[in-house]
């Protein structure tokens, strides 16, 4: 007697089911953790609701449609007149609509433009964290639009204008005058062909007009360019000074914008990012003339701050793919997660993520509290600190977690292929790796009693916690270095996990412990999963990544 074995070939066997149709908000105890840590424990239902609207499989499909359909460059009419308009696909718009309607743009400011008050900061940073892992590319202009007040603010009859249309909740689309508008987005174009770090070494002239400037010269980078203004840089008589740019002159003609080509970017596809000249735009001063990098610094920090957040969202979501699919998945009659090896680099992956998610989280509770100069402190060094660390690890993060689903995880039809394409251009905007360790040495240089005072208060709260005295040594030895620059990236990396410790002792202080031991007491391994941790200890980390 035997038996058949046989079966179609078209039977589905051995994957998981989708990771779709999930609250984002409550599988994830880290975030919840360090959203109750931080201040923001009556938010926990607000979460909830903004976890599952975003965890739909609707807008997981959405997301995947705006990056295969990615923006087009219109640069004339069917009767030849200059165009320079963008199109995007309504996915994009989708995403668009969501994210403004929930304020991920302006939460963070009263409709005044004023720091709205604590925990404003956390809670937007939890749902953009849980937007990125959805689509990213979208947040871009989110970001500019909620950083640029920041700038503003040193304008305030400007800000008062235009505050109204910042603070709507409605996003308009339409290529119109910001001031006809429901409500409006900024953008930014700093960077040149010639210095895109060196802002200073920009070409691009002001000439007065009035009370206005008429702008010509060239940005080699203008992020997301259908937005209704523009913060740029350019050089006025009395040197490099910031401008607000709208696409629309005050008598209701195009502004001289003129699109070159949007960038054919590795990631980011559903965002827009333009070169372009400007011919004699109209453009109105913001701060005063020479003050152009003065004027823009918040509106960098804020910026910064997004680009962490985001990163650690999409490493969540790459670890919450990895986990539920080795969950399922069988290889040598055991389920994946069930096996020694792909335990072990889960739980490190999970050690990474939390210790992401509490420091980034923390720095937010700063931005909160920055009226308080201990927290503004911490804030003005930490930020590059916490962008490096998070933002350079994340492609690297996102690679392993494709790893996990194997060949499923390197074809794009899942997400992970999309955010291991997306993960860099964290890293590199708003300054890279080695631009965000010289902002750390030059805060030590420039306010040596505040940095001072910082460590002391991340030695405080990690006191007894394994490895970290002998991380905060070697960062003051290497900061009395004759060479100092050469260890700044050492520097900066210690200081990271300092600070991610110390989050970590608020939020979770079983699992600081975990991560002191492993992420600095016996040194950190160059590849995840290189690390000593007994079977209950991953089973621990794991279920906190993702109940299961």
């Amino acid at each position: 007697m035997s038996t058949d074995l046989r079966t179609d070939s078209r039977d589905v066997l051995n994957q998981p089911p989708p990771f779709a149709d999930v609250d984002l908000f409550t599988l994830d105890q880290p975030l919840r953790d360090a959203v109750v840590a931080n201040g923001a424990s009556t938010a926990i239902s607000e979460l909830a609701d903004f976890g599952r609207a975003w965890g739909t499989a609707e807008l997981k499909a959405l997301g995947a449609t705006a990056n295969k359909n990615p923006p087009l460059l219109e640069t004339f009419d069917a009767q030849g007149f200059r165009r320079d308009v963008v199109t995007f696909h309504p996915a994009y718009h989708a995403f668009m609509v969501a994210s403004v309607g929930a304020g991920l743009h302006n939460s963070t400011w009263t409709a005044e433009g004023r720091p709205a008050a604590a925990p404003a900061g956390v809670l937007r940073a939890a749902k953009f964290y849980i937007a990125a892992q959805v689509e990213s590319g979208h947040l871009c202009p989110i970001t500019m639009t909620r950083a640029s007040v920041g700038a503003l603010a040193t304008e305030p009859a400007m800000l008062a204008q235009v505050m109204p249309k910042i603070s709507s909740r409605t996003y308009d689309p339409s290529f119109a005058p910001w001031s006809d508008k429901r409500g409006m987005t900024l953008g930014m174009g700093m960077t040149e062909k010639q210095g895109g770090t060196d802002v200073r070494a920009n070409t691009t002239q002001a000439v007065r007009d009035g009370e206005a400037y008429r702008i010509t010269g060239h940005k080699w980078f203008m992020s997301a360019p259908m937005c209704d203004a523009f913060l740029v840089l350019a050089q006025a008589d009395g040197g490099l000074t910031c401008f607000f740019m709208p696409r629309f002159r005050p008598d209701g003609t195009v502004n001289g914008l003129a699109l070159q080509r949007i960038k054919d970017k590795l990631g980011n596809r559903s965002n827009a990012s333009a070169e372009v000249e400007f011919n004699d735009a109209h453009a109105l001063r913001v701060g005063d003339e020479g003050q152009g990098v003065r004027t823009i610094i918040q509106m960098v920090q804020l910026t910064r701050l997004d680009c962490a957040i985001s990163s650690a969202g999409l490493m969540r979501s790459g670890l919450a793919h990895a986990v539920h699919h080795t969950r399922y998945r069988r290889v040598f009659q055991k389920h994946l997660v069930e096996q020694p090896l792909m335990r072990t680099v889960l739980a490190d992956m999970a050690l990474h993520v939390e210790a992401c998610v509490a420091a980034v989280m923390r720095l937010c509770r700063s931005f909160d509290l920055s009226q308080d100069p201990a927290e503004a402190a911490r804030m003005r060094l930490l930020t590059p600190v916490i962008k490096y660390w998070v933002c350079k690890t994340a492609p690297a993060f996102l690679y392993e977690a494709l790893e996990c689903l194997g060949g499923n995880g390197y074809v794009e039809d899942g997400i992970i292929a999309r955010h291991y394409r997306e993960a860099p251009v964290n890293a590199v905007w708003e300054g890279s790796g080695n631009v965000m360790c010289l902002d750390v040495l030059r805060a030590f240089a420039r306010d040596t009693d505040g940095a001072t005072s910082v460590l002391s208060a991340l030695a405080d709260q990690t006191q007894g916690l394994p490895g970290v005295g002998a991380a905060l040594s070697a960062v003051a030895a290497a900061l009395r270095k004759p060479d100092v620059e050469g260890h700044a990236r050492l520097i900066v990396e210690l200081l990271a996990k300092v600070a991610a410790v110390a989050a970590l002792n608020d939020s979770a202080p079983e699992i600081a412990e975990v991560y002191a031991a492993t992420g600095l007491e016996r040194g950190r391994a160059g590849l995840f999963g290189a690390i000593e941790l007994d079977e209950v200890g991953a089973r621990r980390v794991i279920g906190r990544a993702l109940p299961g």
